[in-house]
C-alpha cells in the first residue's frame, strides 16, 4: 500500500475510539447478556408490567397528584419542582442527547432475552434511558422540598430503571447514564427555579 492510500484509509475509517470506552462497552453488554441469561420467571411478568406502567411517566405524574392532593403547601411545591425537572430532563435527553448519542438499542433475540419479558422495543435511540432519567429527575425534583418523599421515589425510579434492562430495550450503562443526567439536571432545573422564586419575592 502506497503512502497516499494509507492516507486515504486514515481519513476514510473513523476516529478510533478510546480503549477503556471499549472496555466498559464490552462489560456493559457482559452484564446484559448475563441477566437475559437468567431464569427469572416470577420477576418476569412485573418487571414488564413496571416498564408498561412507566412510560409517558405515568407513574411519576399519579406521584406529583397524590403530592399535589395530600402534602398540602409543600406537597404542591414538590410536585411542581418535580414535574419542572422531569419536563427539562425529558426534552433534554430525548432532543438534545440521544441523537448525539446513536447507540442502537440490544438485539433481544439474539441475547436471547425471553419472550415473557418483552415490551414494546422503542424506536429511539438506546444511550442514555429516557425512562431511568425522567424518573430519577422527578425523584430529585421532590427531595429537594420533601427529603423523605424522595427516598421511596428514588428506590422506584431505580427498579424502573432495573425494569428497561429486564425487559430487553436498554443496556446497563445506558440506564447508570440516564439516572445520573437526571439527577444532575433537576438539580440545575430546582436551583434555577428557586433563584428565580427568590428574585420575585424581593
Amino acid at each position: 500500500m502506497s503512502p497516499d492510500d494509507a492516507h486515504a484509509q486514515q481519513i476514510a475509517s473513523p476516529t478510533p475510539r478510546p480503549r477503556w470506552l471499549e472496555d466498559v462497552e464490552r462489560i456493559d453488554v457482559a452484564v446484559y447478556a448475563a441477566i437475559a441469561r437468567t431464569p427469572t420467571p416470577t420477576l418476569d411478568r412485573a418487571m414488564s408490567r413496571l416498564a408498561r406502567a412507566a412510560d409517558y411517566s405515568r407513574l411519576s405524574l399519579a406521584a406529583a397528584a397524590v403530592l399535589a392532593v395530600a402534602g398540602g403547601p409543600s406537597g404542591r411545591r414538590a410536585a411542581a419542582l418535580g414535574l419542572a425537572s422531569l419536563g427539562v430532563t425529558a426534552t433534554v435527553v430525548n432532543v438534545g442527547v440521544k441523537p448525539i448519542g446513536r447507540r442502537r438499542r440490544p438485539d433481544r433475540v439474539a441475547q436471547q432475552v425471553p419472550l415473557a419479558r418483552h415490551v414494546e422495543m422503542p424506536s429511539s435511540r438506546s444511550f442514555p434511558s429516557g425512562h431511568a432519567a425522567s424518573a430519577f429527575a422527578f425523584a430529585t425534583g421532590v427531595g429537594h422540598v420533601l427529603p423523605a418523599a424522595a427516598a421511596p421515589l428514588r428506590a422506584l425510579a431505580a427498579l424502573v430503571g432495573y425494569s428497561r434492562v429486564h425487559t430487553g430495550v436498554h443496556y446497563p450503562g445506558d440506564v447508570v447514564a440516564g439516572a445520573l443526567m437526571g439527577a444532575a439536571l433537576a438539580q440545575a432545573t430546582t436551583r434555577a427555579l428557586e433563584r428565580r422564586r427568590q428574585t420575585a419575592s424581593a
